[in-house]
């Protein structure tokens, strides 16, 4: 059994670049439930994990096919 990654911890800013979407839609997740917050950088800004936000979004993207 491999062991689990360390998370790719970022702000709201760089997440929302990443996934394509607004910074605020990033904050919308978090105050929703979807997406966990994990404290604050120094400029006062919420920081998320990347790889939960990519999670998130393959969830609830709907795939074609």
């Amino acid at each position: 059994m491999s062991p689990t990654p360390p998370p790719i911890i970022c702000d709201t800013v760089a997440a929302a670049r990443y996934v394509s979407v607004t910074p605020a839609a990033v904050r919308q997740w978090i105050r929703r439930g979807h997406v966990q917050h994990n404290g604050y950088d120094h400029a006062g800004r919420a920081l998320v994990d990347l790889r939960e936000v990519r999670a998130y979004l393959a969830r609830r993207t709907p795939t074609t096919g």
